[in-house]
């Protein structure tokens, strides 16, 4: 009996040993698609710099449920799953119990980034205070959107956020820092389909009635925001000319769309070429993991092609594609004038025609 208490003493210690050494982080991101794939390239510096074992994601699931196995995300779980609104409690009504779901949410982790809640914030106290009931962790808040002025790329600002609260090189300005990660990570494939996804995406062009296409180009001409989309005549013109140039064209619809365009719209789209709608996104993942071009406007679908490797051409106007341009190695932006974007123009589409034959 002694030497089997001594035995499970003995991996007791070992497990406690090796627990201790395990550096984790917890990246709460309340955002949708496209702002939890610019979160990426920080998820990626964090892993190397800070030696973490462990990424966690607490998030919209609805849009980060793909992320895990295919990105350096390693585990997602949904912001419903914690109550997260008591942390914006006064601090005379803010009460822990033992023990505490709250507690138990952040017992895992030694780094937490936050992009809920405020700095100096009665949230920020709050979350420092629970995250270190089990244990010493690191809480960082960082801000979603830059201030007015910043003229540098979105993901390098959340970067250097993170290094003007943390000492990790003595040597250099976080600018410089900031700098070079943002260039490592921006010519990498953030997001990595799987040999699954791409099986998957080839069923379903199958079932579509595309087989085996040359020159897949993918359309999406949506956007969460109507103001972000390029006149619906322009997609269609650009696809009737590159079909004309040896193109497969797929338009694919999401919910937004289908509730925006009208029946003749969409009519119009299939006259045209082969038109998808209301799929999941991981339907929609396994689509682009077998095309070879896609087009869209400035969307979380559009920053997935980009982060998954595929050529893309982001048309932006209301946004500044400096500040919020898809990462990817084989990106193209185009930023158009308002009478370009908003109406009809043939001179924009024969640009975007040229784009992407040359790309």
């Amino acid at each position: 009996m002694g030497k089997a208490t001594d035995i499970f003493n003995i991996i007791r210690l070992r497990e406690a040993q090796a627990a201790a050494s395990l550096q984790r982080a917890l990246i709460i991101q309340p955002g949708a698609l496209g702002d939890c794939i610019l979160t990426l390239p920080l998820a990626e510096f964090m892993k190397t710099a800070l030696h973490l074992t462990r990424i966690d994601l607490l998030s919209n699931t609805e849009y980060t449920g793909i992320l895990p196995g295919r990105t350096c995300i390693d585990t997602v779980r949904a912001l419903s799953s914690v109550e997260l609104h008591r942390l914006f409690m006064e601090a005379d009504e803010f009460k822990l119990e033992d023990p505490d779901p709250l507690i138990r949410a952040f017992a895992d982790y030694e780094w937490i980034i936050s992009f809920l809640g405020e700095a100096d914030s009665q949230f920020e106290r709050n979350l420092i205070f629970t995250a270190n009931c089990s244990h010493g962790v690191e809480v960082i808040i960082l801000q979603l959107k830059a201030p007015a002025g910043f003229t540098s790329y979105i993901s390098n600002f959340y970067i250097q956020q993170l290094l003007e609260q943390i000492v990790l090189f003595e040597s250099q300005e976080p600018q410089n820092r900031s700098s070079d990660a943002l260039q490592t990570v921006c010519d990498k494939v953030s997001i990595k389909a799987r040999k699954t996804d791409t099986n998957y995406g080839r069923i379903l062009l199958k079932e579509i009635g595309l087989q085996e296409p040359e020159k897949l180009l993918l359309i999406h001409p949506g956007s969460g925001s109507p103001e972000k989309c390029w006149h619906i005549e322009n997609f269609c013109s650009v696809a009737e000319m590159l079909k004309s140039k040896g193109f497969e064209v797929l338009f694919v619809l999401g919910h937004c769309e289908l509730d925006k365009f009208t029946r003749k719209t969409i009519n119009m789209l299939k006259a045209i070429g082969f038109c998808v709608s209301g799929l999941s996104l991981l339907e929609v993942l396994g689509l682009i993991s077998c095309a070879d071009y896609f087009l869209g406007n400035d969307s979380g679908i559009t920053h997935m092609a980009a982060s998954m490797g595929l050529k893309t051409v982001c048309i932006f106007e209301p946004t500044d594609p400096c500040l919020y341009r898809p990462i990817g190695p084989n990106v193209n932006v185009i930023q158009l004038k308002q009478a370009d974007f908003s109406r009809p123009s043939s001179s924009s589409q024969q640009q975007l025609v040229q784009i992407i034959t040359n790309i």
